[in-house]
């Protein structure tokens, strides 16, 4: 009867063995599981915070590149519109010259000629003026 119940705890004891080695056996399978995942997450975190990287740097490059066209786009219309500004200006001040310079012409020659003579060199004259600075 002794015998009978120690090898009833005998095989209750192997039992509680055998499923602790099941239990350890899948608890490291878990963790097996559990790093090889870990490491797979933690490299595929890497790859795309090195794609991010990549992206970001193509972008910051692309913006670089716009911001110089815009900028030198903006130049040269400044540029055209300065050139512009000063052939206008030029314009202006040839023709205020011009317009001075055939009134001085006019009281010059009226004051000097009189009459058909007077009037024929005061029409030359004029044409004369503005040819030259025409």
């Amino acid at each position: 009867m002794i015998a009978g119940a120690l090898d009833q705890r005998a095989a209750k004891i192997k039992t509680e063995l055998d499923e602790a080695k099941r239990l350890k056996e899948e608890a490291e399978k878990l963790l097996s599981d559990y790093q090889r995942k870990a490491r797979e997450a933690e490299d595929e975190a890497k790859a795309i915070i090195s794609q991010a990287t990549t992206e970001a740097k193509q972008i910051a490059a692309d913006a670089k590149t716009r911001l110089e066209d815009f900028v030198g786009r903006r130049t040269k219309m400044a540029e055209t519109k300065i050139a512009q500004a000063e052939q206008q200006a030029m314009a202006d001040v040839r023709a205020a010259a011009a317009d001075a310079a055939v009134k001085a012409a006019e009281t010059i020659v009226a004051e000097t000629a009189k009459g058909a003579e007077g009037k024929a060199l005061l029409e030359g004259a004029i044409k004369d003026v503005k040819a030259r600075l025409g």
